[in-house]
């Protein structure tokens, strides 16, 4: 595990204070698990916007594809 040394806006640590004494957590166990469920959310977001990205670049190239079969069928 890695030590890390974290500024906090007062009004954020304030609200985990409250939170970690309500929950019955220690404030490590939960900045942890804000944390995993944030990275979580972060990834996420990156994949949608990878296969937006990757989906609008093989737009054109299906469209073609279909263009040839409508082709092949009109020859018939």
């Amino acid at each position: 595990m890695k030590t890390l040394s974290l500024k906090l806006d007062d009004a954020i640590f304030q609200d985990t204070e409250i939170l970690t004494s309500k929950l019955h957590l220690a404030r490590n166990r939960y900045i942890n698990e804000a944390l995993k469920l944030y990275n979580e959310y972060n990834k996420r977001a990156l994949l949608k916007k990878q296969l937006v990205k990757e989906s609008k670049a093989s737009r054109s190239e299906s469209l073609a594809i279909l263009h040839e079969f409508e082709d092949l069928i009109d020859e018939d």
